[in-house]
């Protein structure tokens, strides 16, 4: 059976489940807030129950919500409110730690060096490098725009 372009798309629209997408974006919205939230209460007790300096207490919950999102890829809860929640996961410091994390684990039994180490920025590692980049190009830029005052 020969099909021409439209008949394809019309096939595929059939056969493609429905999009969601305003709940989907309630989702992201509400599980990405609350990282925010969460990111938040913990910089408060950081400062002002554990005396830490704003600074400080800022690194704390950053470094917190990192290691609470490594332990919830181990334990293989958060791929399962990732797949609920998409980007609301994925976007923020949460987010990478289990991109970080997750092919770390996968290829755990592949050995420390060849398997851990090798494939632990597989997914991060792009986002890594462009991030490095795009920073030193706009730090070029604004010391340009500075120097002579374009």
């Amino acid at each position: 059976m020969r099909t021409n372009k439209k008949q394809y798309d019309r096939m595929v629209k059939g056969a493609s489940p429905k999009s969601k997408v305003a709940k989907n974006c309630v989702w992201a919205f509400v599980v990405g807030g609350s990282f925010c939230v969460l990111g938040q209460i913990l910089t408060e007790v950081y400062a002002e129950y554990m005396h830490f300096s704003l600074g400080d207490a800022r690194q704390l919950a950053s470094i917190t919500l990192v290691g609470l999102s490594a332990l919830l890829t181990a334990a293989g809860w958060y791929n399962r409110l990732a797949r609920r929640a998409g980007a609301g996961t994925l976007v923020p410091i949460t987010g990478f730690a289990n991109a970080v994390v997750s092919p770390a684990i996968e290829f755990s039994t592949e050995g420390f060096v060849t398997g851990v180490a090798s494939r632990m920025f597989v997914i991060a590692g792009p986002v890594i490098v462009y991030g490095t980049l795009a920073s030193v190009a706009y730090g070029v830029i604004l010391y340009v725009r500075a120097r002579f005052g374009i």
